[in-house]
């Protein structure tokens, strides 16, 4: 499966917790130039990560902050959850998930 179906996939399942933005919410963020496209964001994280696959995809509002969750699983068979700050696109957190 392609890296940008499986982008595509993940961008379709939103969670339910209120921290979550939904896919309208999130299209107008990135319309109005306040957030990064994901898939530009995500080439830092398959450099990090080469041969990963996304698994899911999540925009959500941390107090002011605007942060993607990303959670992956490496080549390894490792999961990862990324944290990328949705404005700058810095990595913010890259650790195995539990």
């Amino acid at each position: 499966m392609s890296r940008l179906l499986a982008l595509g996939l993940a961008l379709v399942a939103v969670a339910a917790s209120a921290g979550d933005l939904d896919q309208d919410e999130a299209l107008r963020l990135r319309l109005a130039g306040v957030i990064q496209p994901l898939e530009h964001l995500l080439l830092q994280v398959w450099q990090r990560h080469p041969g990963a696959t996304l698994l899911e995809a999540e925009l959500e509002r941390e107090g002011d902050a605007l942060v993607y969750e990303v959670e992956l699983l490496t080549a390894e068979g490792q999961v990862r959850e990324v944290e990328l700050d949705a404005r700058d696109g810095r990595i913010l957190k890259d650790e195995e998930d539990d």
